[in-house]
């Protein structure tokens, strides 16, 4: 099941005396809002997927605070935004000194420490450091099989996928490999099912981020929605997401504001965990989840792939209305038929900033506040609330030293070959498959 090196996959078995429930948490990479057959994609075969999506309760509106893989898992593992953990800008290279800070409590140490066996498989992308001192088991994990870093495959670029599901798919070798992660999801519930498992089981599927779109047809969709990896836009931080869990969980569709960030203190709610002592940036959304309140969460601030406490938050989003203050292309949304989501595209400036409703209009096309003399006092309600938030979240924030700027050592590459030289030149794997 190749398909399970492009997630990251977080089991964890309740051990604890009031039985709270076990706890799957599949995390997709690169995987975009429109890219499975329950999000509209008309030629996905996601048929395990879709058929979680049917049972479970389907978010419209759940999102990632930062369009790229360390920072977003940063943030999913903490509940904490990635400016405050160190976790920016950019990504963690093999090389990289920088990790996730040990003195950051993880997911896994929340549900460990209420009793449960944690594990993870898959791409973890947090840093590996001196004798691995930021890997998993580090991090709460008693169990890893993985790999460290991204090594670009799977629904991640470049993807391939095993001789049964090769040139099957519609959508050639991206959706050969979705096919394959779908068919990989589909085999952990019949595991599950078999156990008698499925009525305390907590299931969670989304992704990490948009779209590759530099990638063209090899890169992901994001359905509707403007640009993707790389970008503030909606393509880039907006998710597909389910959560499942029969007999708790009513199915359906849910249009409540939800974010990566509030599934640590969600579970933590749900098996009577307690939240760690620092600041979080997530909401318990479990009266969301077992269909007793709506969600306590009101807004979002998205920050760009390269934050600074200058600039802070790009994008905020309050009830059904976006704004832009700061956009920025990236090479990650390079090849789309718009020119705001490539890398051509430099940091540009909006005062007063892009407004959307994105109830009306969740492709960002329509700025409200583009004919001044279209401008309603709603608007202008509206726009100030938004400056007003924006103002007071980034005159609040403090960012953390960057773990991403402690610089690299080649010696802390992985290697295939050990003692080779020239390090790390030499480390090239001798093809194995003939």
């Amino acid at each position: 099941m190749r398909a399970l090196w492009a997630l990251l996959l977080v089991l964890a078995k309740g051990l604890a005396a009031t039985n709270p429930p076990n706890i799957v948490l599949i995390f997709a990479d690169d995987l975009g809002y429109g890219d499975l057959g329950s999000y509209g994609h008309p030629s996905s075969i996601t048929p395990n997927l879709d058929q979680l999506a049917a049972g479970g309760l389907r978010f419209t509106d759940f999102y990632v605070p930062v369009s790229l893989c360390t920072p977003s898992r940063a943030a999913l593992l903490t509940g904490r935004l990635p400016v405050r953990t160190g976790m920016y800008p950019g990504v963690l290279e093999p090389s990289s000194l920088g990790g996730l800070p040990l003195e950051e409590v993880t997911l896994a140490e929340v549900l460990a420490a209420r009793g449960y066996l944690t594990g993870m498989a898959g791409k973890w992308h947090l840093g590996v450091g001196p004798e691995g001192v930021f890997l998993p088991p580090h991090q709460g994990f008693h169990r890893f099989l993985g790999i460290p870093y991204s090594h670009d495959q799977h629904t991640h670029y470049p993807q391939f996928s095993g001789q049964s599901f090769a040139g099957r798919s519609r959508r050639g070798p991206f959706g050969d490999s979705l096919m394959e992660l779908d068919a990989a999801v589909g085999a952990l519930m019949t595991a599950i099912g078999d156990l008698g498992l499925l009525k305390e089981t907590l299931v969670i599927f989304t992704s990490d981020n948009g779209p590759e779109t530099m990638r063209m047809t090899r890169g992901g969709c994001s359905g509707l929605l403007r640009c993707g990896k790389g970008t503030t836009f909606e393509g880039g931080i907006r998710e597909p997401a389910v959560v499942y869990w029969p007999g708790h969980i009513t199915p359906g569709v849910t249009h409540e504001l939800a974010s990566s960030l509030d599934v640590l203190p969600t579970l933590a709610a749900l098996t009577g965990a307690p939240l760690p002592n620092v600041t979080l940036d997530g909401f318990d959304l479990s009266s969301v989840l077992l269909g007793t309140g709506k969600s306590p969460r009101q807004s979002l601030f998205f920050y760009p792939t390269y934050p600074d406490d200058v600039h802070g938050v790009f994008a905020v989003r309050n009830g059904k209305y976006k704004a832009h203050f700061f956009t920025q292309g990236s090479i990650h949304s390079d090849t789309t038929p718009d020119p705001a989501c490539h890398a051509a595209s430099p940091l540009t400036a909006h005062e007063p900033p892009l407004l959307y409703n994105l109830s009306e209009d969740p492709g960002e096309n329509y700025n409200l506040l583009g004919v001044v003399a279209e401008i309603t006092p709603g608007m202008l309600r509206v726009l100030k609330k938004m400056q007003l938030l924006k103002a007071q979240f980034d005159a609040a924030m403090t960012f953390s030293p960057s773990q991403i700027a402690r610089g690299k050592d080649p010696t802390l590459q992985i290697c295939c070959q050990p003692g080779c030289t020239p390090h790390p030149t030499c480390c090239q794997c001798p093809d194995t498959q003939g």
